[in-house]
């Protein structure tokens, strides 16, 4: 009897926040997937069920095409870019962990992470201008030509990836840290008895202990790195703020179909295929997990 009540009790106690994700989160999709099954737009009043006729055009677009081929990029740029560089720091980190400047290289790392998008991403597009920004003129001293690079279509997605990495490396070096204090010292010490040096101990114990972080952290670069859209918006778009093409992603593709080209079961199949891609990712993050912990 005490059992059961403390079971209807954890069931009463859970339904307010099972409610709210369900109205937040479930419904949505729900409806995405609807919609996009539909020929849906702000403007008709009749809304005919097309089936996949929506993805059928999904596939035979160049801007669509385009914007996922960009995505895929900046997405496995960014993931190329911030792991090593965080597992790099992370581990300079923890070895400092005594210096009384320890604290101050952790926050100074993690800030780009929590500051607001659209302002870190100005800074940037005024670091990367090309008649006056500092880049073009550091790289003048080496006898380096000025760049346009929120010009270049090349070279605008660099920046990009540039910008995002910023971004993302404070999350990835504050996960890896988290990861350091929780190896087991006794592994270490006794490769160090056995003659192990550094560098050894950390590419033949650390990054292997450390893989179902990173696995973790790579997943969740990548599905941020899928979903980029202010960085791209702000560095690419003009003096007046209308958005560039230099760098045309699939939120932005997304966005201008809803609401300037008002084709809402349209967007809502590019919606879907986003969705389909993160449901992806997080699989294989959980397959490669289950097969570390069999192993």
């Amino acid at each position: 009897m005490l059992k059961r009540k403390r079971w209807l009790f954890a069931i009463f106690a859970i339904l307010p926040t099972l409610a709210i994700y369900l109205w937040v989160r479930i419904i949505p999709i729900e409806e995405v997937l609807r919609l996009s099954l539909h020929k849906w737009d702000l403007l008709s009043k009749n809304k005919p069920f097309i089936g996949f006729a929506n993805f059928e055009e999904l596939f035979h677009d160049q801007l669509f095409i385009t914007s996922l081929i960009n995505t895929t990029i900046i997405a496995f740029g960014v993931l190329v870019i911030t792991i090593p560089l965080a597992l790099f720091l992370a581990a300079l980190i923890h070895h400092r962990t005594r210096s009384r400047f320890a604290g101050f290289y952790e926050t100074s790392i993690f800030i780009p992470h929590v500051v607001s998008l659209v302002p870190a991403a100005m800074a940037w597009k005024w670091i990367f201008d090309a008649r006056l920004g500092p880049l073009n003129a550091f790289l003048g001293i080496f006898g380096v030509h000025p760049q346009s690079w929120l010009f270049d279509p090349v070279l605008s997605i660099i920046c990009v990836i540039v910008l995002c990495s910023w971004q993302a490396l404070g999350y990835a070096v504050l996960i890896y840290l988290v990861g350091f204090k929780n190896l087991p010292v006794s592994l270490f010490e006794a490769a160090k008895l056995d003659g192990a040096s550094g560098p050894q101990s950390f590419w033949f114990l650390s990054i292997p202990l450390l893989k179902p972080i990173t696995l973790y952290v790579s997943v969740v670069t990548l599905v941020s790195g899928f979903n980029v859209y202010a960085q791209a918006f702000v560095l690419a778009s003009d003096a007046q703020g209308a958005p560039g093409r230099q760098v045309r992603v699939l939120v932005l593709d997304m966005l201008e179909n809803s609401f300037r080209n008002y084709r809402i079961g349209y967007a809502s199949s590019e919606a879907v295929v986003l969705l389909v891609i993160v449901l992806v990712l997080t699989l294989i993050q959980f397959t490669l997990l289950r097969e570390r912990g069999r192993a």
